[in-house]
């Protein structure tokens, strides 16, 4: 499934100070190639969607992989979908009361409403120092001009900075079964 990028054209064009029309034919691509490069690193895709995947539950637990869960549409365990009774929602966790080892297709919700603030501005920035240092220059000079850019606008990477604020976004622990 390819998701949509995190921000538009139309926010670069306003994040960089530029009109529309004054952006390179691939800012689009642009926008994409930041947006996976900040899903990864926050291992969340922030895109709201409902979805469909079976879990094994572990004492009972199912941790549904996608953030914030927003809502369970319905648990099935060995055929018809359970009674809300017999389920609990308690943050992205889920709680299958009667069968506490048997597989459960659940469909839920889960993603952001609209991107964070301080995702969105990490999408944007990165964008922009592709957009404004297509070639990755470290310096350049024309005539009595010289421009020099910083480390961090070379290539497609994030900044330590920008590392640390998506660190809030991913998950603290994993519990990986070797069953």
């Amino acid at each position: 499934m390819t998701l949509p990028a995190l921000a538009t054209v139309d926010q670069l064009a306003a994040w960089l100070q530029r009109d529309p029309a004054d952006l390179p034919t691939g800012a689009a691509s642009v926008l994409d190639m930041a947006s996976a490069v900040v899903r990864r690193e926050a291992r969340t895709d922030f895109t709201r969607r409902t979805t469909t995947a079976q879990f094994t539950p572990r004492d009972g637990w199912i941790t549904l992989p996608l953030r914030p869960v927003v809502r369970v549409d319905s648990v099935s365990v060995l055929g018809p979908p359970l009674d809300p009774s017999e389920w609990e929602l308690v943050r992205d966790r889920l709680r299958v009361k009667r069968y506490p080892y048997t597989p459960a297709l659940v469909t839920y919700t889960a993603g952001y409403s609209a991107v964070p603030a301080d995702v969105l501005s990490i999408v944007l920035t990165l964008a922009g120092r592709v957009v404004t240092n297509p070639n990755d220059l470290r310096q350049e000079a024309v005539g009595g001009v010289s421009v020099t850019y910083a480390a961090e606008t070379i290539g497609a990477g994030l900044a330590p900075a920008e590392r640390d604020q998506l660190a809030r976004y991913r998950r603290r622990a994993a519990v990986v079964s070797l069953e």
